[in-house]
């Protein structure tokens, strides 16, 4: 008597912290990310809000400056604390799994039997790209049991086959690129590979040439990224000098046809990233132009933006302004009646301000500091090019390339065509950027 009835599963039923639950989607967030008016969303959910055209946040409906999406670390740890006390039963075996996958690898990687690390290794991406796996679940994975040193040691094996170095790309370019792994995973990761960097390089460039799919080599050009972004000079100097590289990585970029329709953006950015720290080797820079890399660019830069939007166009003319940087570079630029110095023209105000003012670092470069003939000419036809460079003096860029702008503007004839076309005086807020 007296006693509260309580309702069948009534003792199996969980609350849930308001806190935890996304503000579109109501559930428990899987992977929690902020937005500039400081609301966190689950990631999934938001992206396709945004991806839908919208430009406000949702839950307070204010316009967003910026759609950028910052990782909420620290909830998704409370998460991650919180659905461990209360359903810690399920995570047993996912956790059992986990670790017997990195004993299935390392037991195979130094095997000297007919033991094949490839299943595990596809078994160990898929738990990382898994939508259904916590983020701290695998980060986890990637900070404990010597992960990232095992995956090492089976993508340098000496004799290992293509199908290993593969699977191990894929893995390293989850582990690297992902905003879910912590920086301090990622740091560990990329030690290992530094460890061994020679033999780690030369794994990754067979699977640039051999990789059976486009997937497998922007993998490979990720990973390099981020060897190259963590080498220091000298040793890029010595990645740099395998000239194969520079090759496979032009050609990743895309073919040689005129309108880049075929290129793929992941591709492009991806040899971008690494072509860009092999560029800051000024020792390399005469390599990288006899592979090929100024056409290379310049098709970028004729490229659909849907291919090379601003930021890629931006980190494409800074390779270029490195390239410019030395004698074969200069003269590349203005063969084909300075087809490459064209391409700049065209893209010098859809860059970014930090392309912008590489642009007009190549063309003062080629056209007013060497004085080619063929770059001023070719320039000096580009239609809307002194518009473009007036626009550029007005929009706030640094003192040198005000001045450099200046000095290209001298090669323009005053006419309606050149310098006039399109240029309105009382136009002073304009911001090409």
């Amino acid at each position: 008597m007296g006693r509260k009835e309580e309702r069948p599963g009534q003792a199996l039923e969980v609350k849930i912290p308001s806190l935890f639950r996304c503000p579109i989607s109501l559930d428990v967030m899987r992977s929690p990310v902020s937005l500039c008016t400081g609301v966190t969303y689950d990631r999934a959910y938001i992206q396709r809000w945004l991806e839908s055209g919208n430009t406000t946040c949702p839950a307070t409906m204010l316009p967003l400056p910026s759609t950028d999406l910052v990782p909420n670390h620290t909830l998704q740890r409370l998460i991650h604390l919180w659905s461990s006390s209360a359903a810690p039963a399920p995570l047993v075996p996912r956790r059992l799994a986990r670790d017997f996958l990195l004993r299935e690898i390392s037991s195979a990687s130094t095997s000297a039997g007919d033991d094949d690390p490839v299943p595990p290794l596809l078994k160990l991406a898929e738990f990382l790209s898994a939508d259904d796996v916590e983020p701290i679940e695998k980060n986890d994975l990637v900070g404990v049991g010597g992960c990232t040193s095992v995956l090492a040691s089976v993508l340098v094996r000496k004799g290992s086959r293509l199908e290993r170095s593969v699977a191990v790309a894929r893995v390293f370019a989850l582990i690297l690129t992902s905003d879910f792994i912590d920086d301090c995973n990622k740091k560990i990761a990329i030690a290992h590979l530094v460890s061994h960097i020679d033999r780690s390089v030369s794994a990754l460039i067979r699977v640039l040439r051999d990789g059976d799919s486009l997937e497998s080599q922007i993998d490979a050009a990720s990973v390099l990224n981020a060897i190259i972004a963590a080498s220091d000079a000298e040793a890029n100097v010595l990645i740099a000098e395998k000239e194969e590289l520079v090759r496979e990585l032009i050609r990743l970029i895309g073919p040689s046809d005129e309108k880049g329709a075929t290129m793929d953006r992941r591709a492009v950015e991806a040899g971008l990233g690494c072509l860009s720290g092999i560029s800051a080797a000024k020792r390399a820079r005469p390599r990288m132009v006899r592979a090929g890399v100024v056409p290379a660019l310049a098709r970028v830069l004729r490229a659909d933006p849907a291919v090379a939007p601003p930021a890629t166009a931006g980190r494409a003319l800074r390779v270029m302004e490195a390239a410019a940087g030395c004698a074969e570079g200069r003269a590349a630029i203005c063969e084909d009646g300075a087809e490459a110095a064209t391409a700049v023209v065209g893209r010098m105000v859809k860059a970014g301000r930090e392309g912008a003012e590489a642009a007009v670092a190549v063309l003062w470069s080629v056209c007013h500091a060497f004085r080619d003939r063929r770059a001023v000419q070719a320039v000096a036809a580009t239609e809307g090019g002194a518009t473009k460079l007036l626009l550029l003096m007005q929009s706030g860029c640094s003192p040198a390339a005000r001045e450099m702008a200046a000095d290209l503007l001298k090669i323009f004839r005053v006419s309606s065509n050149s310098f006039l076309a399109g240029y309105d005086t009382n136009t002073i807020h304009i911001a090409p950027f």
